[in-house]
Order: C-alpha cells, then sequence, then structure tokens
C-alpha cells in the first residue's frame, strides 16, 4: 500500500494518466453482465477514488494511504464531504481508522468525516465510530445506481456544456455554492475544493458539466469514471432556477455520456432533496451511508 507524506509531497502522487489505465482495462465489463453486488463494491472504490482526486484539486489538499486506510484533506476545512477517513481494506480495525483520523486532521486542526454502510461489513466500523465519539449527521444517503441511459431532456433557454477551460471549472464552483448552501455548506467550500482548475481541467476521467441561462451558469453535474464504473458528484442547481428539471437533465447527460465512455453503471450518493429525481429517472438504491463526523479533532 502507497504512503506519502503530505508535508513533503503534494497531492498529484498518484498521477491521472495512472488512474484513467486502470479504467480503460476494466472496461470490457458488460452492463447487462454486471451484478448489483459488483456495483455495490464498485461505487463505494469510486467514492474513495473521487475523495483522493478532490485531494489534488485545491490549495493545501493531501493524502496519505497506509496499512488499510485513505486520510483525505481537500482545499477546505468543511469536515463532511471535503475531508475524510476511509477503509481501503475491510479488515483494518475500526479503532485504528479513527485513532490515525484523530492525528491526521489534528494536525491540521480540522475535523473529518467517515462514512459508513448499512451493510454487516461496516458494522465494527460503525460501533467504532460511536465508541470513538464520532457524530451521527444528517439522514443516511442512499446509495443509487443505473445500468443503462437515461432519458434526455434539456428545458427551453438552456444550453448544457462539457467544461473545457479553467473558467468553466470556476463557473462550476459558483453553481456548487450556490446550490449547496441551501445545506449549510459555507459558500466558500466548493471554491476551495476546485482552487487549481487546471487540474481539474486536466483530470480526463472526469466529465463535468454546466447548464447555463444565457451566460449565466445556473446547474451542474460531473461524474468520476473508475473501476469499470462512474460515480455522479456535484449535481446541483442554483436556488432560482429549481423545479424547472435542470438537475435532471444535467445528471442525464453525464450519465449517458458516462455509459458512452464505457461506464457499465453510475452510481451516487443522494441527498434527501434529489433521491426522488433519481428514482423517478431510473436509479435504484443498493444501501445507503451514514456519516459520522467529528467536527473538531482531538488537541485542536
Amino acid at each position: 500500500m502507497a504512503h506519502t507524506d503530505p508535508e513533503s509531497v503534494d497531492a498529484d502522487h498518484i498521477a491521472s494518466r495512472d488512474i484513467a489505465s486502470r479504467d480503460i482495462a476494466s472496461r470490457d465489463i458488460a452492463s447487462d453482465d454486471i451484478a448489483s453486488d459488483d456495483i455495490a463494491i464498485f461505487g463505494h472504490l469510486n467514492l474513495i477514488e473521487v475523495s483522493r482526486e478532490f485531494t489534488r484539486w485545491g490549495i493545501g489538499g493531501a493524502l496519505v494511504e497506509s496499512d488499510g486506510v485513505v486520510l483525505y484533506a481537500t482545499g477546505s476545512w468543511l469536515p463532511v464531504m471535503c475531508n475524510g477517513a476511509f477503509r481501503s481494506d475491510d479488515t483494518t480495525a475500526a479503532s485504528e481508522v479513527v485513532t490515525r483520523a484523530d492525528a491526521f486532521f489534528g494536525a491540521r486542526r480540522r475535523g473529518y468525516t467517515i462514512m459508513v454502510r448499512d451493510l454487516p461489513v461496516d458494522d465494527d466500523l460503525r460501533r467504532g465510530c460511536e465508541a470513538g465519539g464520532l457524530e451521527a449527521f444528517g439522514d443516511p444517503a442512499p446509495e443509487m445506481f443505473c445500468t443503462t441511459p437515461v432519458a434526455e431532456h434539456q428545458p427551453d433557454g438552456v444550453e448544457i456544456r462539457r467544461i473545457t477551460t479553467e473558467a468553466g471549472v470556476i463557473d462550476f464552483a459558483a453553481v456548487c455554492s450556490a446550490a449547496y448552501s441551501t445545506y449549510g455548506m459555507p459558500v466558500e467550500a466548493p471554491v476551495q475544493l476546485f482552487g487549481i482548475p487546471r487540474r481539474v481541467i486536466e483530470a480526463r476521467h472526469v466529465i463535468a458539466v454546466i447548464a447555463y441561462a444565457g451566460t449565466e451558469p445556473v446547474a451542474a453535474a460531473m461524474t468520476l469514471l473508475s473501476h469499470g464504473i462512474a460515480g455522479l458528484y456535484w449535481v446541483g442547481t442554483v436556488q432560482g432556477a429549481r423545479k424547472s428539471g435542470l438537475g435532471r437533465a444535467v445528471t442525464a447527460v453525464v450519465t449517458n455520456a458516462s455509459f458512452a465512455h464505457g461506464a457499465a453503471a453510475v452510481t451516487l450518493q443522494a441527498s434527501v432533496m434529489g433521491e426522488p429525481i433519481y428514482r423517478a429517472m431510473g436509479y435504484d438504491t443498493l444501501y445507503h451511508y451514514q456519516n459520522w463526523v467529528r467536527f473538531m479533532s482531538p488537541g485542536t
């Protein structure tokens, strides 16, 4: 297992081209043949992979991975979605995950999240989070998936464009800032996470789009290809443009683009607001994630 010292090496230490090569190698998995159990595993691995990727996109991002634990810090201090710990080996003791996360994030004066599946494999991890004093935060988020393209519809007066420039990344972050503030996310968090736009553009295994009403960016979504599938992230619509089908429209575009790029399935972690939309589009639920949060690490 690779180990990187975040104090001496920046977060580019796992090259995007290596990840893209693994994607291409695994794209012989036909959608008709992939089992839901496999999708459940690949979806979780994709979530870990996008978390690694986030560390490369913001100033101060750091990633440490060794002995079955992944610790990631993005350009934002926010404990939820932007800083966290995973097990890359499900046999790693839960207490070890919490202890190492406390040390890693304590040194950075940050909190963090451990996302726990409501599956038997994570029962010990849930108990370890409870015993370690982390707090269950928010409603459990359904892990959803689809294995076939979905219907596309572009609302009138809107143009959906794939991001190919740094200016597009800045617009993407602006949409996410406005959209996720509904959930209490500080508006600066997405701007910080996408703080090095060049690196987002260079991530060729990422598909990101923005819906524009004239020159105004109003909705956004992205997918990341890994492990033969794609994960859907950062779907958002600015408040003034909601209930117009824009979230569904950008989701459909990146979902279908992912299938066109060889993904056998597309997975996502749904919000309360997004779940009924995804379900109506044909996404089904595999399991749920509960966020267990340390809002401030010991010693900070």
